[in-house]
């Protein structure tokens, strides 16, 4: 009895291990998910059912064999593309999206929704889970966690907006505790009934998350992500698989690094030629001389120019002027943190693809590990990655305890 019960209880233990092994793609197949755990195959195998039995992977007993290929082939390992979701809500300076993403940051469905954003969080914020709340009916998924990413530095553990910049909210807005309500009052519950668990990050913080689980940081020990999305600049570090957020979640405010002292812009926090105000699609706007419509958002407005207008001069030196600034900043942080890889998403990513190995000099050139090695420069590999990101907190606590999550 005790033999049998010390079994269950490893393999309870291992069901959290082996959910994040497939999550990530980590363990393609038993083969593989037994050498991580570093069980039994029969352990691995018992696992991995029960996972299946959740309805959280599927298990294919009969894989196809590659041609030439040697032995038996393994069970193959996927995340069930018709399990349950959760629901992810990203705010930003021109609106918001809401989206149900599933086990492999799988975007399953998602809406976005333009406006000026009011000065009261509980407005937008119920706009933007009414709108989840109406893909979860509309797709029939069982629904087992809502995140939220949010253009804020975000205090740990009390879930408050504390520097919400480009919005008119005030700062310290309670955001978890309003994001929370929202949910409650739009009926977004869990296999249970009762309300899911809601969580809170910084957009760029979750969105390194998701890169480094599922996108361009995939195997990176030291990753650094610097993006900007519809206005400023925000950055992020996943050190040894886990989010840096400092002692209190305000780590990284990359936004506020000096790189246009001589005649740059004010910028927010009282300085002047921060990366938030040189290298973000308003500064890019300008600096090609275009004013900016209304119609779509700013990042929006940004990319079509790149994509459709780089072969005019005006544009091309705009690109030039942020991507040296941006790689100024980028220098700076590869000399303080000493990353393995750097991850660009937003408007730096379409400036890094435009003229990559401009940037790439400029990091080697004024940073003393770029001469000394050259840090791995790559554009952010998921789209809505920050919606992706919001995804991963609501869904950690499942990676803890699959069972336990999906018995409530």
């Amino acid at each position: 009895m005790t033999q049998t019960r010390t079994r269950l209880e490893r393999g309870r233990a291992a069901l959290g291990p082996a959910l994040t092994l497939v999550h990530t793609g980590s363990a393609p197949t038993r083969a593989v998910l037994t050498a991580e755990l570093g069980v039994t195959r029969a352990t691995a195998g018992a696992v991995a059912a029960e996972l299946e039995l959740l309805g959280l992977i599927r298990v294919d007993t009969r894989p196809t064999v590659a041609a030439g290929a040697q032995g038996r082939p393994s069970h193959r390992l996927t995340v069930d593309p018709d399990g349950p979701v959760v629901l992810a809500a990203q705010v930003h300076a021109d609106g918001f999206r809401a989206a149900l993403v599933g086990l492999g940051g799988s975007l399953v469905a998602t809406t976005p929704g333009c406006m000026t954003v009011p000065a009261d969080p509980a407005h937008v914020l119920g706009l933007v889970v009414a709108a989840g709340a109406d893909l979860l009916k509309s797709t029939g998924r069982v629904c087992l966690g809502a995140g939220l990413a949010v253009p804020s530095a975000v205090a740990e553990p009390e879930g408050t907006a504390l520097n919400p910049l480009h919005l008119a909210w005030p700062a310290g807005a309670p955001v978890r505790e309003v994001f929370a309500e929202q949910v409650r009052a739009h009926g977004v519950t869990g296999p249970g009934g009762t309300p899911v668990a809601s969580f809170v990050g910084n957009d760029v913080n979750v969105a390194a998350l998701a890169e480094h689980r599922h996108g361009a940081g995939r195997g990176a020990q030291h990753l650094l992500v610097v993006a900007t999305g519809h206005r400023g600049v925000g950055g992020a570090l996943v050190l040894d698989g886990r989010l840096h957020t400092g002692s209190s979640g305000l780590a990284l405010e990359v936004g506020h690094l000096t790189v246009n002292p001589e005649g740059g812009r004010p910028c927010h926090c009282g300085s002047r030629g921060c990366l938030d105000v040189e290298v973000d699609p308003l500064a890019f706007l300008e600096a090609a001389g275009r004013v900016p419509g209304p119609e779509v958002s700013l990042l929006d407005q940004s990319a079509a120019l790149l994509r459709e207008e780089y072969d005019d001069p005006s544009v091309r030196v705009a690109a030039e002027t942020l991507v040296d600034r941006l790689g100024l900043g980028l220098a700076g942080l590869v000399n303080v943190l000493n990353p393995d890889r750097i991850a660009l998403g937003g408007l730096h990513r379409r400036l890094f693809e435009a003229d990559p190995e401009r940037l790439r000099a400029v990091v080697a050139d004024r940073s003393l590990w770029g001469r000394s090695g050259s840090v791995p420069i790559l554009a952010c590999g998921l789209d809505h990655n920050s919606l992706v990101g919001a995804a991963e907190l609501a869904w950690q606590p499942v990676l803890d305890d699959p069972l336990g999550a999906l018995s409530v």
